[in-house]
């Protein structure tokens, strides 16, 4: 046992929440940034403000046209995997050998493709480092391992994975449907917990592709608590921490959450709010691309995947336009309600002796 303890430490591989939850999935949302959500922005700003140079196809691959943009989607996949791989210290052999076991699981898992790659390329990451450097043929064992054994476990449970990530996600979106009030506050709260945690609210809903009236409660959620810490810490923390925190993320609040965690409560009070009024009064719904649902106003991909979600339902036929009403329940849900709850609910826990100047100093 302590040989095989001494082998995985000399391995680097470590089993531990941290590593797997916080680290590999953190990385992820950037792995899905880098491709499917960026290369959503680039698509956007092509059809909104008519850019030829990003409307136009730069490339067929059987049969399918990609512009920009779409090439960036395409390799969602191997981004994911990428940045995981990268996360877990993997070696370099098995880091680009992910490439591919990325692209696998990422098409196999169908609409839960993002969660099929987070398990799949955890699991090839830690049995390819197992593996790196212990022959004198390298070069070729270890790749022909790590892909073989992502390759295979893409066949094997990839598909599952993506029917039961696909499952929850319909039943929450059900959910949503059925009862906007309660799933608006429950949705709205626990995504914005997770954007604020080091955890990824981006790719939870990307995982479970988190849509329509639940991925609208989402987005209140995750603005509450960006928004909401950046107005309520401008005193301490200035325009820089209004900027850092409120397109930027929330996150960087975590240190002085551990230290007071009543600070906390502001937004997550705002996210209870605005929460059933995105779902109840408003409608807000995300029908862009699922990973906006946990963005928020992170350079404001959250309000982008609104806009684009608008612009695919006027292009299929379902919405004529965009109205007044629309704009104005963006930019309530998303920022004016957000600070001014927050800084009304901070006030009073200030008053209460809750909260204290100098706990949000970043």
């Amino acid at each position: 046992m302590e040989n095989w303890k001494a082998f995985l430490k000399r391995k680097n591989v470590e089993i531990s929440f941290q590593r797997y939850a916080i680290d590999a999935l953190g990385a992820m949302a950037q792995g899905l940034f880098c491709s499917l959500l960026i290369g959503t922005i680039i698509n956007t700003l092509g059809t909104l403000f008519h850019i030829a140079a990003l409307q136009t196809t730069i490339a067929t691959i059987s049969g399918v046209d990609y512009t920009v943009g779409g090439l960036a989607m395409a390799m969602s996949g191997p981004a994911m995997a990428v940045a995981i791989g990268r996360a877990l210290k993997c070696p370099p052999m098995v880091l680009y050998s992910l490439i591919t076991v990325g692209f696998a699981a990422n098409a196999l898992g169908g609409a839960g493709g993002p969660l099929a790659v987070l398990f799949i390329a955890i699991i090839t990451s830690e049995i390819g480092k197992l593996a790196a450097g212990e022959t004198k043929v390298d070069i070729l064992v270890t790749p022909l391992i790590t892909i073989g054994v992502g390759v295979a476990l893409s066949a094997l449970i990839a598909p599952p994975i993506g029917k039961l990530a696909l499952m929850i996600g319909n039943f929450i979106m059900w959910a949503t449907e059925l009862q906007p009030f309660l799933m608006g506050i429950l949705v709205s709260v626990v995504v914005g917990i997770a954007l604020t945690l080091p955890i990824s609210s981006a790719a939870i809903c990307a995982a479970l592709g988190l849509t329509g009236l639940a991925g609208g409660a989402a987005v209140a959620g995750c603005c509450a608590q960006m928004v909401g810490f950046a107005v309520i810490s401008f005193k301490e923390n200035r325009w820089g921490g209004l900027v850092s925190q409120g397109i930027g993320t929330s996150m960087l609040q975590m240190p002085n959450i551990v230290k007071n965690p009543k600070i906390w409560i502001a937004p997550i009070a705002a996210s209870a709010i605005t929460g059933p009024i995105a779902t109840c009064v408003f409608h807000l719904q995300m029908n862009g691309p699922a990973i906006d649902s946990g963005m928020g106003t992170c350079g404001l991909v959250g309000q982008i995947g609104v806009f684009q979600g608008w612009m695919n339902e006027i292009e299929a036929g379902t919405r004529t336009a965009i109205t007044a009403f629309d704009w104005i329940g963006l930019i309530l849900i998303c920022f004016i309600l957000p600070a001014l709850l927050s800084w009304l609910i901070n006030l009073f826990c200030k008053r209460q002796g809750w909260v204290k100047d100098g706990d949000m100093t970043l």
